[in-house]
């Protein structure tokens, strides 16, 4: 498990960094690239044969930071091979025959526009649509690797590029890790290496490997394998039988080092994965998986989230489909695990941004299935965990079951749904703890008191706090009830009739204290400038001085300064 933080975290800049400019290896180590080897890393025809075919005049090409030096050339290719595209077709035809006969010019096409996108939003596997929609572009051109999580608004055309792999070193790694030559094993690399699994596929199957699965890349992050589908030796395609095909009897031999997010959700589904590095300077042995240590401190952040009363939802997208209504149901989820959730959006997440947060104990990310997981999280104040592993946090201490599994981003909303009902509604033991039958005849009990601590499994302390909107559930569920008892009649009456509300100083949600506004009243040490009509005044007014510079009266008597 990870261990508590011994010093607050460092949230800001050395100032003897403030004008330092630190070259990155990868970018001092970067060769200049010709034309044409742009044009065949990026699929410059391919792209402007696709933006040619869609009609789209405004066109939005997102880069990520590694690529961004490339740009300029790229746009410039781009722009000459849509000119020598829209040439052709004028010439093919030139002119346009009337109802009457006569030939008439055809109008000008209009030009496209390009525009770069850099500094994206979010996270640069994603597509930036918020930034495309700023220069109200057509289609979206996304340069590199992706998440390939599906958009909500603009079209979008995937450029992976295109890289070199020795596949000579990629067949004696694979014969090495793998002798027998029956073994059950798919070959998977990274979408930037996608084009050289057909030929790395069709080369290893003639020196033997008859069982050898490889796979095409397709747009579905909840798959068994996230965004892939099997292709068997035949080469006929497996996405039929893939949802009864027993990935824990296969191992996955992957080329080039995969992201945390794609080990962590293989993990418990296949039976062994070995990686073999695209970069011919990386030992095979730094890259071999550890994901056991890594799910053991995922395990350890959920942990805090258990016995956390405020949970903080952080949007990290507003490109992928369905976030907003990932976002109501993982709300519906705090709510009914009697805690309080505030929803905040802050883009690239960072130390600094969530520390402004004081009073949120744990926070869960909305985003796609690789952004979701926080890998680097030293540097946080307070837990963040995906949507799958807020779901396991909320089932009860009795109930909760760690399997291994993982998901990723707010596909894992679904994996984790029902462990979350039958976790609020028994892990508890505060809402079925007695029957209905039971309680009918008691006394009720004081509301702080009938909710009684719970203990923290990481920090071993018991925790008070842990549910505040507990009370105000209980109390709303014994409204319904009595509305329900009353009738139609009793209902109208409630409607109708005027009560007085006391006077409170703070904020409340169905009568119980807002946990924010609670925190910002007995913790926070600075609650802002504040008001002068709350502070009373020290002296008396006296009269001051009157007159001009040369000389000043002061006070009743005259006397002059």
């Amino acid at each position: 498990m990870a261990s508590e933080l011994s010093a607050a975290p460092v949230l800001s800049t050395p100032a003897e960094h403030l004008f330092d400019y630190t070259v990155s290896e990868t970018e001092a180590q970067a060769e200049h690239r010709s034309d044409n080897e742009l044009r065949g890393i990026y699929e410059i025809d391919r792209t402007a044969r696709e933006v040619r075919r869609g009609g789209w005049k405004r066109i939005a090409l997102q880069f990520p930071d590694s690529m961004l030096r490339d740009a300029p050339q790229v746009a410039q290719a781009l722009n000459e091979e849509l000119e020598t595209l829209l040439g052709w077709s004028d010439s093919s035809n030139p002119t346009t025959i009337t109802a009457n006969g006569n030939g008439s010019p055809q109008p000008a096409a209009v030009p496209e526009r390009i525009y770069i996108l850099a500094d994206t939003s979010y996270s640069s596997c994603c597509v930036d649509e918020i930034a495309a929609e700023h220069v109200d572009a057509d289609v979206v051109v996304h340069y590199g690797r992706s998440c390939l999580s599906p958009t909500s608004r603009l079209p979008v055309i995937y450029v992976f590029t295109r890289h070199n792999l020795d596949h000579e070193a990629a067949m004696r790694a694979f014969t090495n890790q793998y002798p027998n030559k029956e073994v059950n094993v798919i070959l998977m690399t990274d979408v930037i290496y996608q084009d050289h699994v057909p030929t790395l596929a069709k080369e290893l199957r003639a020196v033997g490997y008859t069982n050898l699965l490889s796979t095409a890349i397709i747009h579905d992050p909840t798959g068994k394998i996230p965004n892939r589908k099997l292709t068997s030796p035949q080469g006929t395609d497996l996405a039929a039988e893939s949802s009864t095909l027993d990935l824990t009897t296969h191992s996955i031999f992957h080329i080039s080092t995969p992201p945390t997010a794609l080990l962590l959700a293989l993990s418990s589904r296949v039976q062994s994965l070995h990686i073999h590095p695209a970069s011919p300077s990386t030992s095979s042995t730094q890259q071999q998986p550890v994901t056991a240590r890594l799910l053991g401190r995922r395990y350890a952040r959920l942990l805090s989230l258990a016995s956390a009363g405020i949970i903080g939802i952080l949007v990290n997208t507003l490109s992928v489909s369905n976030y907003l209504a990932s976002v109501d149901r993982i709300r519906k989820q705090i709510a009914a695990a009697g805690k309080k959730s505030y929803t905040v959006v802050v883009g690239k997440l960072n130390p600094a941004k969530l520390a402004n947060f004081a009073e949120v104990d744990g926070w869960v990310v909305v985003g796609c299935w690789e952004s979701s997981l926080v890998e680097d999280d030293a540097g946080f104040y307070k837990p963040v965990v995906t949507p799958f592993e807020l779901g396991v946090a909320l089932v009860g201490d009795e109930k909760r079951v760690w399997t291994g599994e993982w998901w990723g981003g707010i596909e894992g909303i679904e994996a984790s749904s029902g462990r979350v009902g039958t976790g609020v509604e028994n892990g508890n033991g505060d809402r079925d703890a007695k029957s209905e039958g039971e309680g009918e005849g008691e006394e009720e009990e004081d509301e702080e008191e009938s909710a009684p601590p719970e203990f923290d499994l990481r920090t071993g302390r018991l925790i008070s706090h842990s549910r505040p909107m507990r009370a105000g559930m209980k109390k709303a569920d014994k409204q319904g009830g009595g509305e329900a008892a009353g009738g139609a009649t009793g209902s109208s009456n409630s409607g109708s009739a005027l009560a007085l509300r006391p006077k409170t100083e703070l904020a409340t949600v169905n009568g119980v204290v807002s946990p924010g506004a609670e925190f910002l009243r007995s913790q926070r040490t600075w609650q802002g400038l504040g008001s002068d009509f709350v502070v009373e005044e020290s002296t008396a007014i006296e009269e001051g001085r009157s007159g001009v510079a040369r000389g000043y009266t002061v006070g009743d008597g005259g006397e002059r300064r």
